[in-house]
């Protein structure tokens, strides 16, 4: 079955001077307009598309992905304020529509906000949201520690940042443990820190423990090359100085550079580390 607000794998059932109709199932057939139809496309074909609601409230197909999709978070930016609502550009020629009641507060022209996207089923129509905290999972987290998950970051908070999970929960970066500029959209890869008794979730950007020590080690030596051998960095230099050479925490390049040494790679002098 054809679903609005996600992508699907639909039939070409008709060619026609304007583009091609698709076996919607239940929603009957759907345009594809010219502008969108692949190259060489012909009847019985199968198509991935996206589904959604044009300017005259019709379902339409398109072969353009939106910044968002219906489950998702995104950061979006408001191309429009109007007596309505305001309007979002998601990649699509028909903006996306908030309405005033899913707005924490009220959204400016040329701003960007988190928002996720829904169906209205009384109109048909896709709204965003920018009340995201009612459409993240309620149920017990079920992510065990270490697990690598996508992050989202939705805000910045006294404590660090705020970051949507697998488009799913909310879980906390401290600002500690964060060792690089993070913005409110970005999305990097992360890692799952612990899941506290309050259910409430930690994260953390590097792999925790000694898991990353590899990939730092060969970091730290390609360094050591480039500067003949020599670094002059100990484990008293500066947290910045140390991030700024090797991309990572003190603690991390301390367990990495302990290794090092272990296997005889380098040498640890007063003075800083020398590649053997």
């Amino acid at each position: 079955m054809a679903e609005i607000g996600k992508l699907n794998t639909l039939r070409v059932v008709k060619e026609v001077d304007f583009g091609m109709y698709l076996d919607g199932d239940e929603h009957g057939e759907i345009l594809l307009p010219k502008r969108y139809v692949p190259e060489n496309a012909k009847p019985e074909d199968i198509l991935e598309v996206f589904i959604y609601l044009d300017s005259e409230d019709r379902i339409i197909a398109t072969t353009e992905t939106p910044y968002i999709k219906i489950g998702e978070f995104a950061c979006l930016k408001v191309v429009a304020v109007r007596p309505i609502g305001a309007f979002l550009d998601w990649g699509l020629m028909k903006d996306l529509f908030v309405p005033f009641r899913e707005q924490k507060m009220k959204m400016e022209e040329g701003k960007s906000y988190i928002v996720t996207v829904y169906l209205d089923y009384d109109t048909k129509r896709l709204v965003a949201s920018a009340k995201i905290e009612k459409f993240l999972d309620n149920l017990p987290p079920a992510y065990q520690a270490g697990e690598e998950v996508d992050l989202l970051i939705a805000s910045e908070t006294d404590l660090g940042y705020n970051a949507i999970i697998n488009n799913s929960h909310l879980g906390v970066l401290y600002k500690n443990e964060v060792f690089k500029p993070l913005h409110r959209g970005d999305k990097m890869k992360g890692y799952i820190k612990k899941i506290r008794e309050d259910e409430k979730i930690d994260l953390i950007l590097q792999k925790p423990g000694y898991g990353k020590v590899d990939d730092i080690s060969l970091k730290i030596i390609e360094v050591l090359k480039k500067h003949n051998g020599f670094l002059p960095v100990t484990d008293k230099s500066d947290p910045d100085t140390i991030y700024e050479l090797f991309g990572v925490s003190k603690k991390t390049y301390k367990k990495a550079i302990g290794a090092l040494f272990k296997f005889r790679l380098i040498d640890i002098e007063d003075k800083g580390i020398r590649l053997k």
